[in-house]
């Protein structure tokens, strides 16, 4: 397993990064100011994920996605804890997500936290409903988790 960064041409994973955020105009709004992960395991991409500076010591997760191949291997917890390493600085870690159970349940095992919610922000921002888990999607669910220099 490797973890590299993506520096041109990060459309070449679209097909990834569709898996994390399904509508490719709101990929587009953070894909070319974000920091693109790519985790590889035998010569192919198995997982992704997009990171933003909010400021502050303070980054955002906008795109985390595993190909349904790799899944339940490990490879999403392999990609925060590398992005926690990865930014010394950090003095949390931001996701904001939808109130799927199993993505939420992803997140708190991870040690993230529920800290804010925006209200209908999937009915507003996509142009067909969100369903994931058999669950539509509504509301944005915003999650922290502290970093190494919030100390």
């Amino acid at each position: 397993m490797v973890i590299r960064q993506i520096y041109s041409h990060k459309k070449a994973y679209l097909d990834l990064l569709l898996l994390g955020d399904e509508q490719e105009d709101m990929i587009d709004r953070y894909l070319d100011q974000g920091e693109l992960f790519v985790l590889e395991t035998n010569g192919t991409a198995a997982a992704e994920c997009v990171v933003t500076q909010v400021g502050g010591g303070i980054y955002e997760i906008k795109n985390i996605a595993v190909s349904p191949p790799y899944q339940r291997r490990g490879f999403g917890r392999a990609l925060v804890d590398f992005l926690i390493r990865h930014y010394p600085d950090c003095t949390a870690l931001w996701v904001g997500t939808g109130e799927s159970p199993a993505t939420l349940d992803f997140y708190h095992a991870l040690g993230f936290r529920e800290f804010r919610r925006v209200k209908d922000f999937f009915l507003q921002n996509y142009d067909h409903p969100i369903l994931e888990g058999g669950v539509q999607l509504k509301d944005m669910v915003y999650l922290k988790r502290e970093g190494p220099a919030s100390s």
